[in-house]
Formats: C-alpha cells, structure tokens, sequence
C-alpha cells in the first residue's frame, strides 16, 4: 500500500470522526481545500461516495462506514506490525502500554513497575488509570498492550487470565484499632462505625454498597473521596474506618485490617490482553513479571476461569 493511500486513510477517518472538514483539518494541519481534494481523489479511485456532504455534518454513507471500518483495522494491524519489527528480543529497548483499575496503583503497581524498571530499564512503561470498560475498549482499538482488572463480562475479542483473588476489608489507622487483637466485625457493628469511603465512581464503592444492600445495613459514610491515597491517609489520622482492599496494609505498617463476619465477597483479578494481539517482548515479559510477583508477594491464588488462558508460574521462576 502507497504512502498516498494511507495519507487517504487517515484522512478520511478523521473527517468521519469529526464530522466536519473544517475540524479535521485543523486536526491534520492542512489546509480544508487539500482535505476536501484529497478525499474525492480517494472516493473517485474507489468509485464510490464515502461520504454525505449535503447535511449541517458531514456523515459516512452507508459504503464509507464500511471502508472506514476496515480502514480502521488496516491502520492498526500495521501500526502493530511496525511495533513487530522494532522489537527487540533482548529488551535492551521497547514499550509497553498498560491500562490498569484505579484500585490497583495503591499496592500493585508500584511494586510491578519498580521491578519491571531494575530489570528492563530500556523499556519505556506508558501506564494509564481507567474504568475497565474503557480498558477493554482501548484494548480492542489497539491502544494498550495490557491491563489488569477484574473477572467479569467482558467484551468479545478479549482474553482474561486469572492472577490472583483480591479480598475487601475494614481497615482502620492505629487509633481505630482495638489493642490486643483485632477481633471480627459484624455487619451491624460494622454499620454502627463512622466510615470514610471511595465515592461512587469506583467499582469498588459498588461491590461495599451491594453487601450492606445484601445484608440490609446502612453505612454511617462520613467521608467520600475520589482517591485512595485520600482514604488511607484520613484512616491514619481519625478514628474513621474504610472499605479496600487488604493487600494494600501490607505496605502501610499503620493501617490494620479488620475482618468482616460475613466476609464481603471476594474478587478475582484478571491480565487482559485482545485476542490475536501481537505480543512483543515487553509485554511477553511483564506478563512473566506479574505471575512472579503475585507468587511472592502471596497473594491468595485465584480459581481458573471458564475458557481463560492459564500460565503457569514457578515459586521464584527466571524472566524467561
């Protein structure tokens, strides 16, 4: 395919995500007459109209949805395949692109990222926070390499593979610990605390307000906050009480987990990739790295997923 060809490409989808000439030039930074020509030079090589320009937006006809469509993939598998070739076996150089869930950047990301680093410190690490429909998506459109997220329906053309089971529990600062123990908490003792929790925007808040909705007890939420960082640190400071993940005081000494009877329900958390997708070393190697970690930082093994890849990982296996 010619260079010309692929300047046409682009073009066009970006006058079709725009819906207009005007902004996609301004996109493109060229002029809106060069646009337009080059546009019907490409719907008068295909012989058919691409697009509708008698609206207030300029639309996609039904045969331009359909070149756009495959434009979008031909443009992707080749941006893939250039990544295939500058790939470097011996890691010496790369990029990895990683999506991850808010939750995991207060206990699993800067331990993985640390180590990925001392190992490969040519590989260049892209790393984006998002919901995980926005992962799978960005995955699906080839702008991750990777994500970790949680078990779950998910979108066609995606590949979970479990890596371990995260637990939710009541954590507390010093000051909201009892000496001597930290004995179970019952749902109504639990609804009784003043709590300080993620707001409604995280996954996470769901899951907590589904137990008590399970349990039929109200949350006395004193705070709501949009970080976890936040949390843990109004946590260490009050006598308020939060809902997150238990790994996360593994590397706070001043936070305490408090066990719930019943227990909230447990998550399986998940490495997704796209079906098909290239693998290049980097991400061959992260992948490696995440089993290995999870092993020794001994984290509760996760069950397996109906018709999920599975890896297996030795206790202190080599980057192999």
């Amino acid at each position: 395919m010619a260079a010309l060809e692929l300047r046409h490409l682009r073009y066009l989808l970006a006058v079709a995500e725009h819906g207009s000439f005007t902004r996609a030039a301004e996109e493109l930074h060229i002029s809106q007459p060069t646009l337009s020509q080059q546009i019907k030079q490409l719907e008068r090589t295909l012989g058919v109209q691409l697009l509708d320009r008698t609206g207030r937006t300029v639309r996609l006809t039904d045969a331009g949805a359909v070149y756009t469509d495959h434009a979008r993939r031909a443009l992707r598998d080749l941006a893939a395949a250039e990544r295939a070739v500058h790939d470097v076996q011996d890691l010496s150089r790369g990029h990895l692109r990683l999506g991850v869930t808010p939750t995991f950047t207060a206990y699993l990301v800067g331990p993985l990222t640390a180590e990925f680093h001392t190992r490969h410190p040519g590989v260049r690490l892209t790393l984006v926070e998002m919901a995980q429909d926005r992962i799978e998506g960005a995955l699906l459109a080839d702008d991750l390499d990777l994500g970790i997220a949680f078990a779950g329906p998910h979108l066609p053309g995606i590949t979970a593979t479990a890596l371990f089971t995260e637990t939710l529990t009541v954590v507390t600062g010093p000051r909201g610990a009892d000496t001597g123990g930290v004995p179970p908490l019952s749902v109504s003792e639990l609804a009784g605390r003043e709590l300080a929790l993620l707001s409604g925007d995280f996954a996470t808040r769901g899951h907590i307000d589904a137990y008590f909705t399970r349990h039929r007890a109200a949350p006395r939420i004193a705070v709501e906050a949009n970080s976890i960082q936040a949390l843990t640190e109004i946590v260490q400071r009050t006598g308020l009480a939060t809902v997150l993940p238990d790994a996360i005081t593994h590397d706070h000494p001043r936070l305490v987990p408090v066990p719930l009877d019943p227990p909230l329900p447990a998550r399986t958390v998940t490495l997704l990739h796209r079906e098909g997708a290239y693998r290049g070393a980097a991400t061959r190697a992260f992948t490696r790295l995440t089993h290995d970690l999870v092993h020794t930082r001994g984290y509760a093994p996760a069950p397996a997923l109906p018709g999920a890849e599975s890896v297996r990982v030795s206790a202190g296996s080599a980057d192999r």
